[in-house]
């Protein structure tokens, strides 16, 4: 069988109240429309798949990967109506649909993967997904017949008030056969709201006996779907807790599991501890043997082995290997920190490198520099790297030391073993192995590293 991939992502969400289409609202770091496409990409891999978007689609373009393509609902006319949209950009090239709606961010590709297979098994025209029904009160309920078949899906806004309703839901996840699905989409009378129903295909095939197959979510958490941001924060503490879970069955402690909150895309090596009220975030990568927190924020960075961050923020950031970080340090993007680095509390870095071993113990700022190897910056000692109009680098050459208060007014190097005193205000190059006092810096000792003349 060909398939295809089909995922509705066209609605309005009104009731996120946002200027953000709904799918591309941020679940665990990663956005909802996304889960939705890594499982099609799973349940059929290389398929062909189309995502039905609304007219104003801009904002959808940094999520989609190549090769997916977009099908454009120019009016909200219903899920059906989107359906449509979507099978015309793939005519001629599927035999079998899998239609996923792109705010169900939940599902697990091992579910779809059964739905798939008692479709193929049933020979059936259709195929849906259900789950218990709880999660929302908006979920359209399953109908069966007193022998269990599925026969129809009554939406939400047309069940019976006072009257007992089924305990199944459905999930908004189907396979269709494409000839099938082709030949009545356009036969489908609008529903009362003006809207063409997808599940009104449910009765049509029970009533021809074309056959509708059903498979359950293997929890019931699955088939939540998203439409207000309570339904969000109900999915985000999901989510978190299978990461959670899954991240202590790895070989990680988590200290306070319910404080630790770690985001989809990220790793952690065995070994690490994570502290409580501790944030890993975006597309963070940690390696063995870390103590992250508490009470820090790593964001989009990648930590070496071994390394210690405490109650700080590393943001756009690496460490090699066994890197100190605070308390109360903050690493913004591009700061770079090799082996060995000790960032110690209140001391932030920015666009910078520092070399192997280099020490900046306290209250001091680096951006906009180069350091080398085993340097030594004194407490209260800065970068000015910003003159008003642009930014300039700072170069500081290894074994150098930087006396506490040192102003280094960029452009500016300091050559290697070359030190300044407290309070000095560097505006000129500082030659090797020379130590710089006052405000402007002068030469105060030239140091010799040559081997001194016999005298005769």
């Amino acid at each position: 069988m060909r398939w295809g991939m089909v995922i509705l992502a066209a609605g309005q969400g009104k009731r996120m109240k946002s200027r953000l289409p709904k799918v591309l609202h941020p679940l665990c770091g990663v956005e909802l429309l996304q889960y939705v496409l890594d499982n099609a990409s799973r349940v059929a891999p290389g398929a062909p798949c189309v995502v039905v978007v609304p007219p104003e689609h801009h904002q959808f373009q940094s999520v989609l990967a190549e090769g997916v393509r977009l099908a454009i609902q120019r009016e909200p006319r219903g899920t059906a109506d989107a359906v449509a949209q979507a099978q015309m950009a793939l005519q001629g090239q599927v035999d079998v649909l899998m239609v996923l709606n792109g705010d169900v961010p939940l599902l697990l590709p091992e579910t779809l993967q059964r739905l798939q297979a008692a479709f193929e098994r049933s020979g059936a025209a259709l195929a849906l997904l259900t789950a218990p029904a709880g999660l929302s009160a908006e979920l359209g309920r399953i109908c069966r017949d007193s022998r269990g078949r599925v026969v129809a899906v009554m939406e939400a806004a047309e069940l019976p008030k006072g009257e007992a309703v089924s305990p199944e839901v459905n999930v908004g996840a189907y396979c269709f056969q494409a000839d099938w699905l082709g030949q009545e989409l356009p036969q489908l009378a609008p529903a009362a709201t003006g809207e063409l129903y997808l599940t009104s295909l449910i009765a049509r095939a029970a009533s021809q006996g074309a056959g509708v197959a059903d498979v359950a979510v293997s929890y019931p958490w699955e088939g939540l779907g998203i439409n207000t941001r309570v339904d969000l924060a109900k999915a985000e503490a999901v989510l978190r807790l299978r990461i959670r879970e899954r991240w202590m069955l790895e070989g990680v402690t988590l200290e306070d599991p319910d404080t630790a909150y770690v985001d989809a895309q990220v790793a952690i090596g065995q070994d690490t501890r994570v502290g409580p009220n501790t944030f890993l975030l975006g597309r963070t990568a940690i390696g063995e043997g870390c103590v992250i927190g508490p009470n820090s924020v790593v964001r989009d960075s990648v930590i070496g082995p071994g390394c210690r961050v405490l109650a700080s923020v590393v943001e756009d950031s690496t460490l090699e290997e066994g890197v100190d970080i605070g308390p109360f340090s903050h690493l913004r993007e591009g700061a770079y920190l090799e082996r060995g680095v000790h960032v110690g509390n209140f001391g932030e870095v920015k666009q910078s490198r520092l070399g192997r071993g280099v020490k900046m113990g306290h209250f001091s700022y680096i951006g906009d520099a180069t350091l080398g190897a085993e340097v030594n910056v004194g407490a209260g000692a800065i970068t000015c790297n910003f003159d008003g109009v642009a930014k300039h680098r700072t170069e500081v050459g290894e074994g150098a030391f930087i006396g506490s208060d040192t102003m280094l007014i960029a452009p500016v190097k300091v050559g290697a073993r070359a030190r300044t005193g407290a309070g000095s205000v560097v505006t000129k190059d500082v030659p090797p192995d020379t130590l710089v006092v006052g405000a402007p810096a002068r030469i105060r000792k030239r140091r010799s590293t040559s081997a001194p003349k016999r005298e005769r």
